[in-house]
């Protein structure tokens, strides 16, 4: 291969090299795709894009669709929103639709949505087509102690005016169940509910539940009434069975007392009887000293083991007669 061919390959790889870098930086067919629909934007603005690191094709394509809309957006408006975070193709779409169905979104308000983080083209499909939340099952209990389960569906519509800071679904969906076990709640039997279910839904409708919300209340309807539980009866069942137990536990401290009783009544009798038995053990002792001490006479002492002989005899006679008595009338 001579010399001249193998300068002229290289002279044209260098061209191709030089081409695609020139193309890569500066976006020649979109800014020509920009023109052709309309959209007036200079290469060299293209190129700053490139050196601010904004993908030009994220701009402009938007642009462009914002242009055969006529929204009159500008190529500033869309940058900053790229720059900060946002999705520019999200937030023209949401114009767009927007301006379809006559609903007023200005720009700024429509990349706020954007950026705090709410899907603002969702937003504004909502606003045209309502969406229906369905509750799980609530559990309320009426006056007469009947539980009864409800679940309920919820019409809502997205306000675009407090997208931004305003509740979400839980907040709703919390709030309509607070309202039906309050309705429930309020109610004399479980009947009324069961036959007037829409003394509920408008209840819940009346207590503006949507305030403070992304979202405006539509209609309530109930989906399902189910009857529960007797939780009345249930809980005065658990109220007998504790009131069974607190009187029992009372009835043992009782026994125990008098249990407790009757023991010391016996020490108190057995202290008495040792008592009595170290007394009687000390009357001979006595008797001998005061008989040493001349205080009794020997007749004096021998009377009173007479009359002690004579006690004991009556004693036994008596004993003997009541058991003769039991001998002969077994009934008496």
């Amino acid at each position: 291969m001579d010399a001249g061919l193998i300068s002229t390959l290289l002279i044209g790889a260098v061209i191709l090299i030089a081409l695609s870098v020139f193309f890569s930086f500066f976006p020649v067919m979109l800014w020509i795709s920009a023109i052709a629909s309309g959209v007036r934007i200079s290469i060299i603005t293209l190129v700053a894009m490139r050196l601010r690191r904004v993908t030009p094709s994220r701009i402009v394509n938007p642009m462009i669709k914002a242009t055969k809309a006529g929204l009159g957006l500008s190529i500033n408006q869309l940058e900053s929103h790229f720059l900060a975070g946002g999705n520019v193709d999200r937030v023209v779409n949401a114009l767009i639709a927007a301006q379809r169905a006559n609903i007023h979104l200005e720009f700024e308000r429509a990349a706020a949505i954007d950026l705090a983080g709410r899907d603002v083209l969702q937003a504004v499909q909502m606003s045209v087509n309502p969406r229906v939340i369905e509750t799980p099952i609530v559990a309320a209990v009426a006056k007469d102690g009947i539980e009864v389960k409800v679940r309920a569906r919820v019409t809502v519509r997205a306000n675009i005016e407090r997208l931004v800071g305003g509740a979400g679904e839980e907040t709703i969906i919390a709030r309509v169940g607070e309202g039906i076990v309050t309705t429930v709640g309020s109610s004399n039997s479980h009947k009324d509910v069961l036959e007037n279910p829409d003394r509920i839904s408008r209840t819940v409708l009346g207590k503006g539940l949507d305030a403070g919300t992304a979202f405006e209340i539509l209609s309530i309807d109930i989906a399902d009434v189910d009857v529960g539980k007797n939780i009345g009866a249930h809980l005065q069942t658990e109220q007998a069975e504790a009131d069974k137990r607190i009187a029992q536990a009372k009835a043992e401290e009782r026994r125990a007392m008098a249990v407790a009783e009757e023991q010391e009544m016996k020490a108190r009798v057995i202290e008495m009887r040792a008592r009595v038995v170290e007394s009687e053990s000390q009357v001979p002792l006595a008797m001998a000293e005061a008989l040493r001490n001349g205080k009794i006479g020997v007749m004096d002492y021998m009377n009173l083991k007479n009359i002690e002989a004579d006690t004991h005899m009556r004693g036994s006679l008596g004993k003997m007669s009541d058991n003769g008595r039991d001998n002969n009338n077994p009934e008496s």
